[in-house]
């Protein structure tokens, strides 16, 4: 039995083409700072635009007859699927044309700026044009709510398909009763949230252009800095506080924040991942302290950025290299459970880990009763369903899969295992930490892994694998 068939790439193509054209419109966001630098870097841009455009346009003219009304879930998880996969391929090719990296860096660059990831290329940030700077931030920052979160936020029409592309990205809060409402409000919140980010920065007497892309890269849980030292080079508390501010709340599910005024904070203060999440960095950040000599303020911030996602740093990768194995322990933990649901972060998320440790006490409590007892595994006044744990544990077996596998890569190419392990959480965590200096001296075929780790993080391993199979029924006999 075939599940994909010509029909259903020819519907893929066809609503692939919007989603195309507003990849190469935001490749042209960034003239804006580099006509205001005099940088003249205005075809590198234009070209991968340009390309991403004109192919958007053939696909919707040429393939019209196959609407958005006839897609089905499957089409929406391969369209998102090779929408994050096409951005980091244009995003990419300007990056390549500008600063004359390799393709798979340039490549590896846009999809890490993408999915979150944070992990740079580039061991010399500070060298790099404004505009180059400008781009990375804003592919974390767009990245961060989702290419087609964005791109439906201003292109998506009231009544048709696009809750199956929303639902596709790992999305499936409804902070309004329409998909087209709640893109739009999930937009508004995060634009204010941006322009609070910016406004703090600024106050706080770091530089305007610095700023907003630091803001960019931290309300995203991105990481991306435009200074070598990421946020340690500015050596100011008041920086650090802020920066941690932000980091939360983009680790904070949307709609909590879209029922804070509404609530007056009690949607925030009685969230469950919220509660749990300030728990662990409490917990976490103690267990270091009495631990350690590490100084507090690094301390608890490498705690916020590891379970946040962000990836932002104080110290750098030499320093936490000889941090004490527990402390690099307790970190890789939190980078492993990472924030909530409806977020912008990676990793497993911590909805996940508290529905699937719910299961497993439900087990326990199951065996110990007496015969014939029915044990439900409550949050509030909701029960989890058995459907529910399971697909939290299939998730979590999916996703330690991948890093086992690109942890085992690593290791044959003969990097060191711990350093190796990190960095592979970090990968498919979409955080960016990292100890040692990996992401500078991997060879090409480990940052092509490095992408599909990236890429599966980001939209959760089954689009990504849906599209596997989906080539390998194209290519059946």
């Amino acid at each position: 039995m075939r599940y994909i068939n010509k029909n259903d790439v020819l519907i893929i193509a066809r609503n692939s083409g919007k989603l195309m054209i507003g990849i190469g419109l935001l490749c042209l966001v960034p003239i804006i700072v580099d006509l205001l630098f005099l940088e003249f870097n205005i075809i590198g841009y234009l070209i991968p635009g340009l390309i991403s455009i004109g192919l958007g346009l053939i696909c919707l003219k040429a393939l019209d007859k196959y609407k958005v009304n006839k897609m089905r879930l499957k089409h929406g998880m391969i369209i998102s699927a090779l929408s994050w996969l096409w951005a980091s391929l244009i995003c990419g090719l300007a990056l390549y044309l500008i600063t004359g990296i390799s393709p798979v860096d340039s490549v590896f660059e846009s999809m890490s700026a993408l999915t979150g990831s944070g992990i740079t290329i580039y061991s010399d940030v500070e060298a790099l044009p404004y505009g180059i700077l400008f781009f990375r931030a804003f592919q974390q920052w767009i990245g961060g709510l989702g290419i087609i979160v964005l791109i439906l936020a201003f292109l998506a029409q009231p009544g048709t398909s696009s809750f199956k592309l929303y639902n596709s990205e790992a999305r499936e809060d409804q902070i309004k009763p329409s998909t087209t409402a709640t893109l739009k409000e999930t937009l508004k919140i995060y634009v204010f949230y941006t322009c609070l980010g910016i406004a703090l920065y600024t106050l706080a007497g770091m530089p305007f252009f610095d700023s907003i892309c630091n803001t960019f890269c931290i309300i995203s849980t991105g990481g991306m800095s435009v200074k070598n030292a990421n946020i340690g080079y500015y050596n100011d508390y008041i920086i650090y506080f802020i920066t941690m501010l932000l980091m939360i709340l983009g680790a904070t599910s949307f709609l909590v924040h879209s029922q804070i005024i509404k609530t007056k904070g009690k949607s925030l203060i009685g969230d469950l991942q919220f509660k749990v999440m300030l728990s662990l960095i409490a917990i976490s950040t103690l267990l270091i302290y009495f631990t350690s000599t590490i100084i507090p303020m690094d301390m608890l911030f490498t705690v916020v950025s590891s379970i946040t996602t962000t990836g932002a740093s104080i110290p750098n990768s030499t320093v936490m290299e000889a941090w004490p194995p527990f402390v690099l322990f307790i970190i890789m933990t939190l980078m492993l459970i990472g924030g909530s649901t409806g977020s912008t972060v990676g990793a497993i998320k911590l909805m996940r880990v508290i529905t699937f440790s719910k299961g497993i006490y439900k087990n326990l409590r199951e065996i110990i009763s007496p015969r014939g007892a029915v044990i439900p595994v409550d949050r509030k006044d909701k029960k989890f369903t058995e459907k529910l744990v399971e697909q939290s544990g299939n998730y979590i077996t999916l996703y330690f899969l991948c890093i086992l596998i690109s942890w085992s890569l690593l290791c044959l190419y003969g990097h060191d295992p711990f350093n190796s392990l990190f960095f592979t959480f970090s990968m498919q965590g979409n955080i960016g930490l990292e100890i040692g200096q990996l992401s500078q001296t991997i060879e090409w075929p480990l940052k092509i892994v490095g992408m599909l780790n990236m890429w599966t993080g980001r939209l959760e391993i089954y689009p990504v694998l849906i599209t596997f199979r989906a080539i390998f029924e194209v290519f059946k006999k």
